[in-house]
This record gives C-alpha cells, sequence and structure tokens, in this order.
C-alpha cells in the first residue's frame, strides 16, 4: 500500500487499515484526474466517483481540492524518499555521484510515470504555474538527512544549503527538460547532471 501522507495535510488521520485503504483510493483518483482535466477540473465529488466511495469519505479526509492536492503531493515526497532510500541500501555506501544519480532518476522517473506528477509533484505548482520555495526546501532537509547517513557526514548547515541550491537548480532545470520534450529532453538532462557535479563536488570531493 502506498505511504499515508502525514497527519498534518489530513482533517482526520486514518487508523484502520481499511480507513487507510479508502484514503489511498482517493489520492490515487485524485492524481488521475489531475491528468485528465487539470487542477481547475477537479472536484471532490468527481474523485469521491472515480474512488468509487461516497463524497462524505472525501470530506472526512480533506476540506477542499486544495487539500487533496497536498496531501497528494506530501504522498509523492514520501514514495520519493522510499525508492531513493530502497536504491541506496542496495548501492555501495559513500559515493556521493551514485547517490546524487539515484536522486535524479527517481524525480525524472516520478515525473515520467506517477499520475497528477507534472501538475503537484511536491507541493510547489498549484495553482498551476505558480512555484513556492517551501517545497524544494522540504526535499533538500529529507534529502540532506538521509544523504548524510550513506556519505557519513553530519547535516549541518553547509550540507543543507548545498543540497537546497543543488535542488533548486535541478527543479528548474529538470522543468526546462521537460518543456522541451515531454518525456524530458535528454540533452538537458545530461548537463543537469554535469552542473550537480561540478557544483557538489567542491564539497564532497
Amino acid at each position: 500500500m502506498k505511504p499515508v501522507p502525514h497527519a498534518t495535510s489530513l482533517r482526520r488521520a486514518p487508523v484502520q487499515r481499511r480507513s487507510a485503504e479508502r484514503l489511498a483510493r482517493i489520492l490515487d483518483a485524485c492524481a488521475e484526474l489531475l491528468d485528465e482535466v487539470g487542477y481547475d477540473g477537479l472536484s471532490t465529488r468527481a474523485v469521491a466517483m472515480r474512488a468509487g466511495v461516497p463524497i462524505g469519505s472525501v470530506y472526512r479526509f480533506f476540506g477542499n481540492k486544495r487539500q487533496m492536492a497536498d496531501a497528494l503531493a506530501q504522498r509523492n515526497l514520501e514514495l520519493f524518499i522510499e525508492h531513493v532510500t530502497g536504491r541506496l541500501e542496495r548501492a555501495a555506501a559513500g559515493d556521493w555521484r551514485v547517490a546524487m544519480d539515484v536522486v535524479l532518476d527517481e524525480y525524472l522517473a516520478m515525473k515520467r510515470t506517477a499520475p497528477g506528477f507534472s501538475l503537484v509533484d511536491f507541493g510547489n505548482q498549484i495553482p498551476v504555474g505558480v512555484r513556492q520555495t517551501e517545497p524544494n526546501s522540504r526535499v533538500a532537509d529529507r534529502l540532506s538527512e538521509l544523504l548524510a547517513g550513506y556519505l557519513d557526514r553530519t547535516p549541518d548547515d553547509e550540507l543543507r544549503r548545498a543540497f537546497l541550491v543543488a535542488v533548486e537548480s535541478a527543479d528548474s532545470l529538470v522543468q526546462l527538460a521537460f518543456r522541451l520534450d515531454p518525456e524530458g529532453d535528454e540533452a538537458i538532462i545530461h548537463e543537469t547532471r554535469e552542473l550537480l557535479r561540478a557544483y557538489l563536488g567542491r564539497l564532497l570531493d
């Protein structure tokens, strides 16, 4: 079962497995409809119908569609961290270039395959086109904590700042890559890897 969003994004956190599964269906439906009708066309009623649940079940968790989109973004982040963690556990510890490639590859995979991701990713594109800094800071903090252990480093302010700059830079370039090509322009993605290696190498080599 997919991770449940952090309880702060919900009106009521699921306690029983059945409730968690219903929440997962609601968020799955939300993601599918975002791809089909966009954020403006999204409604709680349409989500309830797609998920096969009473409208009251949607309102049990969410007061409006923005809260649903926020919860979907949080679930995306949890899935992203889960996938990165799983791959790093199978990799040799200490190689920051391997870690960086894993992080970028998993982000690209979600851009290409995760329903609704092109609109909400980790929470910074609703309303469409409005990008805020908070989600990237949250991603950078989570990666700092995760990768510090992998790299046997202390997640201090210097490391957090470096990851924030890296996340902000990669985010902008990946957005460019997907504007140029729906599957992500490979030349821009290659340049993104080179930029990240050059920048992070100053601190991590």
